[in-house]
Protein backbone atom coordinates (compact mmCIF):
# COMPACT_ATOMS: atom_id res chain seq x y z
CA UNK A 1 0.00 0.00 0.00
CA UNK A 2 0.86 3.46 -0.98
CA UNK A 3 -0.40 7.34 0.10
CA UNK A 4 0.15 9.87 -2.08
CA UNK A 5 -1.22 13.29 -0.22
CA UNK A 6 -1.41 16.84 -1.89
CA UNK A 7 -2.58 20.00 -1.41
CA UNK A 8 -2.35 22.26 1.77
CA UNK A 9 -0.62 25.60 1.95
CA UNK A 10 -0.82 29.21 3.66
CA UNK A 11 -4.36 30.76 3.99
CA UNK A 12 -5.08 33.09 6.14
CA UNK A 13 -7.68 32.62 9.29
CA UNK A 14 -11.46 32.47 7.83
CA UNK A 15 -9.69 30.40 4.97
CA UNK A 16 -10.46 26.86 3.21
CA UNK A 17 -7.92 24.39 2.07
CA UNK A 18 -8.70 20.99 0.88
CA UNK A 19 -6.28 17.82 1.10
CA UNK A 20 -6.22 15.00 -0.60
CA UNK A 21 -4.76 11.60 -0.74
CA UNK A 22 -4.55 8.71 -2.69
CA UNK A 23 -4.30 5.01 -1.43
CA UNK A 24 -2.99 2.69 -4.12
CA UNK A 25 -1.89 -1.42 -3.68
CA UNK A 26 -3.94 -3.94 -2.30
CA UNK A 27 -7.14 -1.61 -1.20
CA UNK A 28 -9.48 -4.68 -0.23
CA UNK A 29 -7.21 -4.69 2.93
CA UNK A 30 -8.16 -1.25 4.36
CA UNK A 31 -9.53 -1.50 7.72
CA UNK A 32 -9.22 1.91 8.62
CA UNK A 33 -8.50 5.38 7.14
CA UNK A 34 -7.83 8.69 8.99
CA UNK A 35 -6.45 12.03 9.11
CA UNK A 36 -4.02 12.96 11.78
CA UNK A 37 -2.27 16.00 12.49
CA UNK A 38 0.80 17.10 14.03
CA UNK A 39 1.64 20.53 15.43
CA UNK A 40 5.19 21.82 16.25
CA UNK A 41 6.48 19.94 19.73
CA UNK A 42 3.44 18.08 20.11
CA UNK A 43 2.49 14.23 19.20
CA UNK A 44 0.65 13.49 16.35
CA UNK A 45 -3.10 13.26 17.15
CA UNK A 46 -6.16 11.59 14.81
CA UNK A 47 -8.85 14.43 13.80
CA UNK A 48 -11.11 12.61 11.88
CA UNK A 49 -11.23 8.78 11.71
CA UNK A 50 -12.81 6.93 8.61
CA UNK A 51 -14.14 3.15 9.23
CA UNK A 52 -14.92 0.12 7.04
CA UNK A 53 -18.97 0.87 7.63
CA UNK A 54 -18.74 4.02 6.07
CA UNK A 55 -18.94 5.88 9.81
CA UNK A 56 -16.85 8.91 10.05
CA UNK A 57 -16.00 10.48 13.26
CA UNK A 58 -14.33 13.73 13.83
CA UNK A 59 -12.01 15.00 17.11
CA UNK A 60 -14.06 17.98 18.57
CA UNK A 61 -11.99 20.92 17.95
CA UNK A 62 -12.17 20.33 13.97
CA UNK A 63 -15.72 19.02 14.02
CA UNK A 64 -18.24 21.21 12.52
CA UNK A 65 -15.75 23.05 10.17
CA UNK A 66 -13.87 20.24 8.55
CA UNK A 67 -15.19 17.44 6.14
CA UNK A 68 -13.81 14.45 4.97
CA UNK A 69 -14.70 11.98 2.27
CA UNK A 70 -13.89 9.05 0.29
CA UNK A 71 -13.94 7.74 -3.16
CA UNK A 72 -13.39 3.77 -3.87
CA UNK A 73 -12.19 2.85 -7.48
CA UNK A 74 -10.82 -0.59 -8.64
CA UNK A 75 -7.36 -0.17 -7.56
CA UNK A 76 -7.26 2.94 -5.38
CA UNK A 77 -8.75 5.12 -2.43
CA UNK A 78 -9.04 8.51 -3.06
CA UNK A 79 -9.78 10.21 0.72
CA UNK A 80 -10.05 13.99 1.07
CA UNK A 81 -10.16 16.57 3.82
CA UNK A 82 -12.39 19.81 3.60
CA UNK A 83 -11.18 22.30 5.69
CA UNK A 84 -13.28 25.14 6.13
CA UNK A 85 -13.09 28.33 8.72
CA UNK A 86 -9.70 27.53 9.34
CA UNK A 87 -7.57 29.01 12.78
CA UNK A 88 -4.17 29.63 13.56
CA UNK A 89 -4.80 26.55 15.52
CA UNK A 90 -5.36 24.58 12.76
CA UNK A 91 -1.68 25.12 12.10
CA UNK A 92 0.26 21.80 11.47
CA UNK A 93 1.60 18.67 9.31
CA UNK A 94 -1.23 16.70 8.28
CA UNK A 95 -1.23 13.43 7.21
CA UNK A 96 -3.26 10.94 5.58
CA UNK A 97 -3.68 7.41 7.61
CA UNK A 98 -4.64 3.82 6.17
CA UNK A 99 -4.54 0.68 8.58
CA UNK A 100 -4.57 -2.77 6.28
CA UNK A 101 -5.23 -5.95 7.54
CA UNK A 102 -1.41 -7.65 7.71
CA UNK A 103 -2.61 -11.20 8.45
CA UNK A 104 -4.31 -12.75 11.68
CA UNK A 105 -5.54 -9.82 13.74
CA UNK A 106 -2.38 -7.87 13.16
CA UNK A 107 -3.27 -4.36 11.23
CA UNK A 108 -0.33 -2.44 9.39
CA UNK A 109 0.12 1.24 10.09
CA UNK A 110 0.69 3.17 6.20
CA UNK A 111 0.88 7.24 6.40
CA UNK A 112 1.00 9.64 3.87
CA UNK A 113 4.18 12.14 3.55
CA UNK A 114 2.93 14.62 5.52
CA UNK A 115 1.35 17.96 3.86
CA UNK A 116 2.04 21.66 5.51
CA UNK A 117 -0.88 23.62 6.53
CA UNK A 118 -0.57 27.28 7.97
CA UNK A 119 -2.90 29.50 9.03
CA UNK A 120 -1.92 32.98 9.44
CA UNK A 121 -2.41 36.75 8.45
Amino acid sequence: VQIVQSGGGLVQPGGSLRLSCVVSGDVTRIWTMGWYRQAPGTQRDSIVRLTSDGATTYEASVKGRFTASRDFADTTVTANLQMDSLKPDDTAIYYCYAGVFAGGDHVADYWGQGTQVTVSS
